[in-house]
């Protein structure tokens, strides 16, 4: 989710929203630099949201830097009769929001607010390969049916596996395994460009709004899948 629906990390808008931005700041570059280990990072965070109502919890995801167009591409795709799933690193009560918004399935780090920190929290980057495997047996879909949408090293097991992948401003190593790429920040053009990954004969590759619309929500990173099953056209993110 993080760089692909959100502009950011989830970890910063939440430690923005409580006033406890530089604390967000030190442990998400500590983690991206491997000297801080996940159990901390998550204690780490829920510190941060201690005192967090839901109310608290939904005015952050509300008010959290999100790329362009997720409602709308949400949106599109339930018109089509597809599903969507995103699939995060981040805690699954941040990324559970985004059913709200029209995301049919949410995946994330077991991390939740005012419960104890379970040991193995943090969903891995294999569990994205596994989650996506169960997501196409379940709707009847094959691997070539699928486009996943991702942006770093948490999506490489993912982008090697499938045939069909965006980079959404991605690093250097998702870029050179990306099938396509997309810099910017409106999610619908990112979308766009995975449709057009698919064969016309199964699924309708063509975008159905306007990429022009503005959306009723800004938005975030996210990992998106699309397909056909027997009985009907899924996409899942």
């Amino acid at each position: 989710m993080d760089g692909t629906l959100l502009r950011g990390a989830a970890t910063i808008e939440l430690a923005r929203h409580f006033g406890k931005l530089t604390v967000g700041q030190d442990i998400e570059s500590r983690w991206l630099a491997g000297s801080i280990s996940d159990q901390a990072f998550w204690e780490i965070l829920l510190d941060i949201c201690a005192e967090a109502t839901e109310a608290d919890l939904d005015a952050a995801f509300e008010g959290a830097c999100w790329m362009t167009g997720v409602v709308d591409v949400f949106t599109d795709i339930r018109a089509r009769g597809e599903i969507a799933i995103v699939i995060t690193q981040s805690p699954a009560f941040f990324a559970r929001r985004l059913q709200r918004w029209g995301a049919h399935e949410t995946y994330g780090s077991d991390v939740e607010v005012g419960r104890p920190l379970p040991d193995g929290a943090t969903l891995l980057p294999e569990a994205k390969v596994k989650i996506t495997q169960d997501a196409l047996t379940r709707h009847h879909l094959t691997a070539q049916a699928c486009v996943a949408y991702g942006d770093s090293s948490s999506d490489l097991d993912l982008f090697t596996w499938l045939p069909h992948a965006v980079g959404v401003n991605p690093s250097p190593a998702i870029a050179q395994l990306a099938s396509a790429s997309y810099v910017g920040t409106d999610l619908r053009e990112a979308y766009s460009i995975g449709r057009r990954l698919l064969s016309p004969t199964c699924v309708d590759t063509t975008w159905r709004g306007s990429l022009s619309r503005p959306s009723p929500h800004p938005a975030e990173s996210f990992m998106v899948a699309c397909g056909e099953p027997e009985e009907g056209r899924v996409a899942d993110e």
